[in-house]
């Protein structure tokens, strides 16, 4: 641009002196051309026309340079503007994630502990349940064998529950009779208290220290055979019956229990299935805002990284 200037001021002082009026002298256009002066000016107006071309080229690529200036100007400023925006988001996000993040590690370690209290519960509810089971069947196994016992006892002495007929009693029946009796006495005194009078005790301890003589051959005591008899024969009967009736209660307690334990168990069960599905539900919410939280934070040094560059281009070009 400048050198165009400056070609064209050389011309406008040039040329003057180079015209000569038509009325004084004849114009010799062919000499004209050939003269050094005329070659001059013909140089000086191509490099006027050349420069003015690249003049032309130049503003172009200003534009154009311009153009791109303010272009990246608005674009950087946005980007970085938006680069910000995007901080600030991911940093909130950062900080709710962390915060998610210890939330549910607490709700896992409540569905944890309330899991395994759960399982000790149960376990605790299981022993006393064996514990009560192996208890019933052994009482009820030594309630059957006193049962069966006094079933047998009665059995031989209504079999010889008169005077004449318990006179005619093998020893050995009436000796397994007093073994019974003394043994079930003895076995199941507790259970008795209150069931026999004294009277009753009396009596059977009489029985059990001399069943041979327990019965007396003289007069004055063959008219009481049979009640003596029928007294033994009712203390028998009457702890058969005491024995059935403990068994049966004992057996409806067992039955009581076992259900008292099947519906806590169902409900234990229930209560740890669900706390399980919590659990594992949470570990999966835990886990995805874990990778989230980190992936955050990948993206919060990349546009970290990103808008650092972005201010120094747009420094760089405002410096331009």
């Amino acid at each position: 641009m400048v050198r165009a200037v400056a070609v064209t001021l050389l011309l406008a002082l040039v040329l003057p002196f180079l015209v000569t009026p038509v009325s004084s002298l004849t114009f010799d256009v062919a000499g004209a051309k050939n003269r050094p002066v005329s070659k001059f000016i013909t140089l000086l107006k191509d490099m006027l026309k050349q420069l003015e071309k690249e003049a032309e080229e130049d503003e172009e690529i200003y534009d154009k340079m311009a153009c791109w200036c303010t272009t990246n100007d608005r674009e950087k400023t946005k980007s970085i503007a938006d680069a910000g925006a995007r901080i600030e988001d991911l940093t909130n996000k950062i900080e709710e994630l962390t915060a998610q993040s210890a939330r549910l590690n607490t709700e896992i370690k409540n569905h944890e502990n309330e899991v395994a209290e759960n399982q000790a519960s149960l376990d605790k509810a299981t022993a006393l349940r064996e514990k009560q089971l192996a208890e019933f069947n052994a009482e009820e196994k030594d309630l059957l064998e006193s049962i069966s016992a006094l079933k047998a006892a009665v059995t031989v002495l209504s079999k010889h529950n008169s005077a004449s007929a318990f006179l005619q009693m093998p020893r050995t029946h009436m000796l397994g009779v007093a073994a019974t009796l003394q043994n079930e006495l003895s076995k199941h005194s507790s259970l008795l208290e209150g069931v026999l009078m004294p009277s009753e005790r009396r009596a059977a301890a009489a029985f059990v220290q001399s069943p041979q003589d327990y019965f007396d051959a003289a007069p004055t005591f063959k008219q009481s055979y049979a009640p003596q008899s029928g007294e033994i024969f009712g203390i028998l009967r009457q702890m058969k019956e005491t024995f059935e009736s403990n068994l049966s209660a004992s057996q409806k307690e067992e039955m009581a229990n076992q259900k008292a334990y099947e519906d806590l168990k169902a409900a234990k069960e229930e209560e740890s299935a669900a706390g399980q599905a919590q659990l594992e539900a949470k570990t999966g919410e835990l886990a995805d805002a874990d990778e989230k939280n980190a992936q955050a934070k990948v993206d919060v040094e990349d546009t970290k990284a990103s808008l650092s560059a972005d201010e120094q281009f747009l420094m760089m070009l405002k410096e331009k």
